[in-house]
């Protein structure tokens, strides 16, 4: 299994379980948790949980968050100032692409800091 998990954020849980489908269909063995939709299913996101997700998806060695768009990123930066642990950390990345480039470094091994940076390199020349 890999050290780092993935947390996807979105608005839509739909959305958050299509991405984690699409990535599952190469990479099986990254923790990736989602967070989409508030407690009723409605759109919206929703601290809690991103909260149990972050919990799910972390094996110790940290976890990375991806967000959709506005609240969510607030949300998830309440959740990690809320959270105990220190190894998170909320990514300025393209939702879909960045959290499967994510899932494919975190499958090499790759630590935290090494997963944040490959995706913010991956998408700091477009």
């Amino acid at each position: 299994m890999a050290d780092v998990g993935i947390v996807l954020i979105s608005h839509s849980p739909k959305i958050a379980a299509g991405i984690k489908d699409i990535i599952r269909q190469v990479i099986t063995e990254v923790p990736i948790e989602t967070a989409g939709g508030t407690d009723e299913n409605e759109i919206g996101t929703n601290i809690d949980k991103i909260l149990n997700a972050m919990e799910a998806a972390d094996t110790g060695k940290g976890v990375l968050l991806f967000y959709d768009i506005g609240s969510a990123k607030m949300n998830a930066e309440m959740a990690i100032e809320m959270s105990e642990k220190e190894n998170s950390m909320l990514i300025d990345a393209p939702l879909v692409e960045g959290s499967y480039v994510a899932a494919v470094e975190a499958g090499m091994g790759k630590s935290l800091q090494e997963v944040h940076d490959a995706v913010i390199k991956s998408f700091s020349k477009r």
